[in-house]
């Protein structure tokens, strides 16, 4: 069992199993996690960063239907039609729904489509999250959404493009995008200890 599980004999914790699938990225780079039924949007939010892979530091929004909610940034408002995530679980936003959108970095644009699969009774708490599936590296941030994404890939496949000396630079690291593995993730998942 994962680091970010604590294991309590007798112990039966309700978790949704989410799937999450980054939209209009090729390779297909998707994920499937539990979370506690009790999870609020702003931990998810932490979740879905970790787990998919991105480090943080951009605007972020849920998309439930016509409901949208998102963090309260200080010293700002929230655009109109939009609610402070802040309380809000995620049982509370989904209603009656399976699916919603996640949204991360209005700049790039990466949208993930959020799938409830079911509810699972476990015999140990999650932390925050455990990883049970996925598939292929997400992308680096800031590479300019799915169309900059699919240009680096080229540019770095290919040793005469013109812009590949530029992109191995700029990624600074060997860059696969097919990598992935539950271990890296879950490790990533795993509350630093205090």
């Amino acid at each position: 069992m994962s680091k970010s599980t604590s294991i309590e004999p007798g112990a039966s914790t309700l978790a949704y199993q989410l799937y999450v699938e980054l939209d209009w990225v090729r390779p297909k780079v998707w994920r499937r996690f539990l979370v506690p039924v009790t999870i609020e949007l702003q931990r998810l939010h932490v979740v879905l960063l970790l787990a998919t892979g991105w480090d943080g530091g951009h605007i972020h929004e849920f998309v439930f239907g016509h409901d949208n909610y998102a963090a309260l940034e200080p010293g700002s408002d929230l655009p109109d039609g939009v609610e402070d995530e802040e309380g809000v679980t995620l049982g509370d936003a989904l209603g009656a729904r399976k699916t919603f959108l996640y949204i991360y970095d209005y700049g790039d644009n990466w949208r993930h489509k959020v799938k409830v699969e079911k509810v699972v009774s476990l015999d140990a708490e999650i932390d925050l999250a455990v990883c049970i599936g996925g598939e292929n590296a997400c992308p680096p941030e800031d590479v300019g959404g799915a169309p900059g994404y699919e240009d680096f890939l080229e540019a770095l496949a290919d040793p005469a493009h013109p812009e590949h000396a530029e992109q191995k630079a700029w990624i600074g690291r060997a860059f696969d995008p097919r990598e992935f593995t539950i271990e890296e993730v879950n490790r990533r998942l795993t509350p630093e200890p205090y």
